[in-house]
């Protein structure tokens, strides 16, 4: 059995939209929100990977289904929507944008434009999406929250990774964004924010060459599992907290931004250069 209630909404238990919930952190948000007994509407492109995070769920006696939407396109998000309110047993009181993919290992110049395109069009777009559309059904129904899948990349501006880079400073701008739109009506926000999560984003990505070399090794040496990342974030998110940086590297690199930019940048591309 699956254990205790998310708290955090009076009256309510959980109803969940998980986008990417096929795979890595969007899969282990599904599994962790139904072990704290939410229903959970699973959301992937890939529409046998969402079918087995919810048979997983049910299976263990959880409430959960899968849906297939590709984020990019607002159409298939506004469906998300109206699939929501027609499958969970309550209206949707938790939106987790997870949906994303990755690319870089070339400078900025060389990125090809389509991998530009791609990667904006699911990792920013995708979550101007999911608020677009469910921000403004949340601050009517006065609670609930929206956890945006934002990186450390969004604040570390590392070499190489350009295209990620932008992608996941929008999510966290657009997060800091929406707390400040909804503070006082019950809804919260929080942008997750962490370095290595042992996903398969890298070989599902657009990473190339030596980039991709190194995200290998580094996650196989400081890769964090994505439940316990996924756990520290809802209970982040039910304390208010905006910011999850749930690795020691995330928060020393936020800090590190803030106090020595210029001497950060330079450290950076040092240290890209010497691997």
């Amino acid at each position: 059995m699956f254990g205790s209630r998310l708290p955090g909404n009076p009256g309510n238990s959980v109803s969940a939209v998980v986008t990417g919930a096929g795979s890595g952190i969007g899969r282990a948000f599904a599994l962790e929100i139904a072990r704290r007994r939410g229903a959970v509407l699973c959301s992937d492109i890939d529409e046998a990977a969402a079918q087995l995070t919810a048979d997983e769920i049910v299976a263990a006696g959880g409430r959960a289904w899968a849906v297939v939407c590709d984020v990019s396109k607002i159409a298939e998000v506004q469906k998300l929507a109206r699939q929501a309110g027609e499958i969970l047993p309550q209206p949707v009181n938790l939106v987790v944008n997870n949906a994303g993919v990755g690319a870089g290992g070339k400078p900025v110049g060389e990125t090809p434009l389509t991998d530009w395109k791609w990667t904006l069009g699911i990792n920013l777009w995708g979550v101007i999406h999911g608020c677009h559309v469910f921000a403004p059904l949340l601050r009517h129904q006065g609670h609930g929250g929206i956890v945006n899948v934002a990186s450390t990349a969004s604040y570390s501006a590392a070499p190489l990774m350009g295209p990620y880079n932008v992608s996941k400073a929008g999510v966290l701008a657009l997060s800091e964004t929406l707390a400040a739109e909804l503070a006082g009506t019950g809804v919260k926000i929080t942008a997750l924010c962490p370095t290595l999560v042992k996903t398969n984003i890298n070989a599902n990505g657009r990473i190339v060459g030596d980039a991709s070399k190194l995200f290998d090794r580094l996650m196989d040496r400081f890769g964090m599992a994505p439940d316990r990342v996924v756990r520290m974030t809802l209970d982040a998110h039910q304390r208010g907290d905006l910011y999850v940086m749930p690795q020691f590297d995330a928060r020393l690199i936020w800090r590190a931004k803030r106090l020595m930019p210029r001497t950060y940048a330079m450290g950076a591309g040092l240290f890209n250069r010497l691997h």
